[in-house]
């Protein structure tokens, strides 16, 4: 499961990585993204990737009702292609989710500690995702995105048996454009490189509405760390 996440890029830096034309002035560094806030995405445009403002929790388009969304912020990558809620959106509207770090939590013996998982240089990464847009009754639009999820790898499954679908840079187009995306699902492999770091951080983030440089800063802990 991924159910918090990160992104502190400069606009220039989120515009190279995912070859976009331009970057809203309003993107700014968020610390702590939780689920149903909106948050930035990449999907594809007509000419060229866009960077979009969306809610973290999918609504299908055919769902009678919003509130689904909480039961739909990551799919399962290993049956994304059959699930109701996700095939139309992994066929016709994957994107991308920007993000410089996720957080996973350890249950110790006074509580469960939170870590920033990230590169150690921290930089920015995509997470495979898909995305809606639902209409409801009196006519307004929600747009919509989920984040995609493969099995833990072994060095990750201390913390989570589960973790964020991770796409190479060289993948992005693909991921975006591809007319088939049966072959797609060779991505789904648990990310792995000796560069990733679990880095324990403060308990408040686990507050949804805190927001603060501190969530994403290293802590001292007593016991030795994996």
């Amino acid at each position: 499961m991924c159910a918090r996440y990160s992104l502190r890029a400069t606009n220039a830096l989120i515009a190279d990585l995912f070859d976009l034309m331009w970057v809203p002035a309003e993107v700014s560094p968020r610390y702590n993204i939780a689920p149903t806030q909106n948050a930035w995405v990449v999907r594809p445009g007509p000419d060229g990737p866009i960077l979009d403002s969306r809610s973290w929790g999918l609504i299908p388009n055919w769902a009678r009702d919003p509130s689904v969304r909480t039961k739909l912020i990551n799919a399962r990558s290993e049956t994304v292609m059959e699930k109701p809620s996700f095939r139309e959106a992994w066929r016709h509207r994957r994107c991308l989710v920007p993000a410089d770090g996720f957080f996973e939590w350890r249950i110790e013996r006074d509580g469960k500690q939170p870590f920033h998982i990230r590169f150690r240089d921290q930089h920015v990464f995509a997470i495979a995702g898909l995305y809606e847009s639902w209409t409801g009754p009196d006519g307004s639009v929600e747009e919509t995105f989920t984040i995609l999820t493969t099995d833990a790898s072994p060095w990750m499954a201390d913390l989570h048996d589960r973790m964020p679908v991770i796409l190479p840079p060289e993948a992005h187009r693909d991921w975006l454009y591809a007319d088939d995306p049966n072959p797609l699902r060779a991505l789904f492999a648990p990310f792995e490189s000796p560069e990733l770091e679990k880095v324990p951080v403060t308990r408040k983030m686990s507050r949804s509405n805190f927001e603060d440089l501190s969530c994403v800063e290293r802590i001292a802990i007593q016991e030795p760390l994996f």
